[in-house]
């Protein structure tokens, strides 16, 4: 199993992305087993979910497709996206969720973290519950979200020295306070790990508008230690692996949907599957057909029930 950074490096495609057609959506059909979906501007914005998705993926399992959601968002557990599925009419069990949250987790299970060792979280109760679930203590989180910091003569901040890993999510309650936590457990307890879930920059937390990513957390903690993180969300293919162990599908066989190059459409390349590219969320027609943009998945269409309508009946 991968549990190196492998974000840092990325493998692209040479040529021109096809915009999907009947044929090339048929072809594409027949050529997979499983459609590994990024959430995010792919199957919801916010709390809404886009137009046609709901019937598409009734389509496609109906006809014997393998579907698996893939999440940079770390927010959530597993179980609390199985929940907000749901909530939106689509019936998705926990273990067809892999979230940056339990990849987080599970990367602490696959370098056999110390578990008598603390994790502290710049996060939301994704990371805590996922981190509970695999046996570790998690400090941190929303919990720290109010506490505020005096900087005044004599002043010193206390940390816990048992903390072995720091894990860096979004953090819609992020603060001097844990900014500070984080960076003295990395800089001063021996070995302490630097984890970021993922480097997003940006993401569709509402309907509306886009908010700023879990790559501005993880920034704050890289400009304080002068250390890089250990990115386990895609691009990394750290994900891939446990995707692999479950299902026994080959990745030549499965193919990424998702509506960012540099995250869905990268783990996609890396790990060897074919690639979709929806313009329902981050990526423009504009920003695809850039010249400067390299990274080019072999299909790109509008939203994910272009694949429903260009299949027909």
């Amino acid at each position: 199993m991968t549990t190196g950074n492998e974000a840092s490096v990325g493998i692209t495609k040479a040529g021109a992305s096809a915009l999907l057609s009947s044929h090339s959506a048929r072809d594409l059909f027949d050529s997979v087993d499983a459609f590994l979906f990024d959430c995010d501007g792919v199957i919801w914005k916010g709390d809404k979910l886009i137009d046609g998705v709901a019937q598409t993926l009734e389509m496609l399992r109906s006809k014997g497709k393998r579907l698996v959601f893939v999440t940079n968002n770390s927010t959530k557990s597993r179980r609390q996206y199985a929940k907000k599925f749901c909530s939106l009419g689509i019936v998705v069990s926990e273990d067809e969720i892999f979230s940056s949250s339990f990849a987080a987790a599970m990367y602490l299970k696959a370098i056999d973290f110390p578990p008598e060792k603390k994790v502290y979280v710049i996060g939301q109760e994704g990371i805590l519950e996922e981190l509970q679930l695999a046996g570790f203590t998690g400090l941190g989180g929303p919990g720290d979200g109010e506490k505020t910091v005096e900087l005044k003569p004599n002043c010193l901040f206390e940390h816990d020295k048992s903390v072995g890993a720091v894990i860096v999510g979004l953090d819609k309650y992020i603060n001097y306070y844990k900014i500070q936590y984080g960076t003295l457990c990395i800089r001063e307890n021996p070995g302490c790990l630097f984890i970021a879930t993922n480097r997003d920059a940006i993401g569709h937390m509402t309907d509306l508008q886009e908010w700023p990513g879990a790559g501005c957390m993880v920034a704050a903690i890289c400009g304080s230690t002068q250390k890089e993180p250990i990115v386990v969300g895609k691009p990394s293919t750290f994900m891939m692996d446990f995707l692999l162990q479950k299902f026994h599908i080959s990745t030549s066989r499965m193919c990424m949907v998702g509506d960012r190059l540099d995250t869905d459409i990268l783990f996609g390349q890396n790990a060897g599957c074919k690639t979709l590219l929806v313009l329902s969320g981050v990526t423009t027609e504009c920003t695809l057909k850039d010249p400067l943009n390299s990274i080019q998945p072999d299909y790109y269409a509008g939203k994910v029930s272009d694949i429903f309508e260009l299949l027909g009946p």
